[in-house]
């Protein structure tokens, strides 16, 4: 009977201690908890990224076209050509 009841005991120990992890709990603000475990960060409207508008000098970078950096452009019968 003691055995048993021990038994008992320690299945509930491990059931206790085997229930997942909150998200509040080591993550810090701002990230979550993924279903393996690892922490990801939130996507909310600050952690967005910029989106570039196509056509425009960007400092430092160039223009943004077709998802791609370019450095000069210039018009042609009407039409950007980007180089």
């Amino acid at each position: 009977m003691k055995i048993l009841a021990a038994l008992g005991v320690a299945s509930a120990i491990a059931m206790i201690a085997s229930t997942p992890a909150e998200a509040r709990q080591g993550c810090g603000p701002g990230f979550h908890r993924a279903y393996n475990g690892m922490c990801r960060p939130n996507r909310d409207m600050q952690m967005r990224r910029m989106q570039y508008v196509e056509g425009r000098y960007y400092g430092g970078h160039g223009y943004w076209y077709h998802n791609r950096w370019y450095q000069h452009r210039h018009r042609r019968n009407g039409v950007w050509i980007y180089l």
